[in-house]
């Protein structure tokens, strides 16, 4: 199948995938539209994953940290509205807080906690990334320090009852941009917002891939050294990747804050960024389309089973992530492309990085 001919075939199913997703709300009831809206909520951290780990070679455990980030920057925001003028948020007065934190009084702007969901953790990303790659810190090195990160941003996180209500979290939302949370109309748009966010964040980051930067990416990824040596900066293009990956998962968190209706350290921890990768492995790391499907996928397996099953879920979810491994190294995408392709070529990618070299 020609590159021509191949495009035509993914746009066409790509636009049928749309058009099914905007028809949802139409045919589901209220429970499976909103597990809906949280799985593909959480597809776009799978973007930034595959982005981080698939495209740039950086295996980060500590994704958690910028979905995180962009979930308490809303739910902030969320709360504040929720609260009378004047007064403060319940879990502050029942932790004997006697003003509001200097940190939380932006937050009454919504503007600012929109620019906060992507700035937060677009920052955070650029100062860790910064911190590490310009060190030249690869490898398991990399999964250890942003996994620790993400424990001691958790820990904090329960900590601080009087700041952040502690392993509580924040909920008890009513109202966003001045609409009512609690209503199916509500629900209904914000489905549709969070498909359409998805869909432009697939089409922008595959766009942004297909240009030099993608390409340096992958020679970054494939032999950091010969890039290098070629007169590029391996950190510089690590830590980009790293900052798009945070926002992504920063607007991922967002999402996922108003379609739960709360957010706490238990949704944001290491077990979470860990089955983030689990899922873009099942899927195929080295797709955005493998990626984002192997968490819708997975996600909604995992309500199903684990409703039936509770004890036997985690057993499946390890069963899988070996079998992939063992089996599938480029997963289900993967898969999928070599069956489409009988004649062995060369991936587009790697011609690119030939062209670079």
């Amino acid at each position: 199948m020609t590159r021509p001919e191949t495009a035509y075939r993914t746009s066409m199913l790509a636009l049928v995938a749309l058009t099914v997703l905007l028809l949802a709300p139409f045919v589901l009831g209220g429970y499976a539209l909103t597990l809906l809206g949280r799985v593909l909520a959480l597809a776009l951290a799978a973007l930034g994953v595959c982005v981080v780990w698939g495209r740039a070679g950086i295996l980060s455990l500590g994704q958690g940290l910028f979905f995180g980030l962009g979930g308490y920057a809303l739910a902030m925001h969320l709360k504040l509205a929720a609260t009378p003028k004047g007064e403060l948020p319940d879990f502050m007065l029942y932790n004997g807080v006697e003003k509001l934190p200097w940190f939380w009084q932006p937050f009454h702007s919504a503007p600012f906690a929109l620019l906060m969901v992507v700035a937060l953790p677009g920052l955070a990303a650029f100062l860790i990334g910064w911190l590490m790659f310009r060190r030249r810190i690869t490898g398991v090195f990399v999964s250890i320090i942003t996994q620790a990160l993400v424990l001691a941003f958790v820990t904090w996180l329960s900590g601080a009852q009087g700041l952040t209500s502690g392993t509580n979290g924040i909920t008890d939302f009513q109202t966003f941009l001045g609409l009512n949370m609690r209503s199916d109309a509500f629900a209904r748009e914000l489905y549709w917002a969070t498909v359409l966010l998805l869909a432009l964040s697939l089409a922008g980051t595959a766009w942004l891939l297909r240009t030099p930067f993608g390409s340096l990416l992958t020679a970054v990824r494939d032999n950091e050294n010969r890039t290098r040596f070629l007169g590029y900066n391996p950190a510089a293009f690590k830590v980009a990747a790293f900052v798009l990956g945070g926002v992504l998962s920063g607007l991922s968190g967002a999402l996922y804050t108003l379609h739960l209706g709360t957010i706490s350290p238990a949704m944001i921890g290491v077990a979470f960024s860990i089955e983030l990768v689990v899922w873009v492995a099942l899927g195929g790391r080295a797709s955005l389309w493998g990626a984002a499907g192997g968490l819708v996928l997975g996600e909604l397996a995992k309500d199903r089973i684990s409703s039936a099953a509770p004890d036997a879920w985690l057993y499946v979810m390890g069963g899988l992530f070996v079998g992939v491994v063992m089996f599938l190294p480029q997963g289900v995408a993967g898969l999928l492309t070599r069956r489409r392709t009988p004649v062995a070529v060369p991936a587009p990618e790697l011609r690119e990085v030939r062209d670079v070299a």
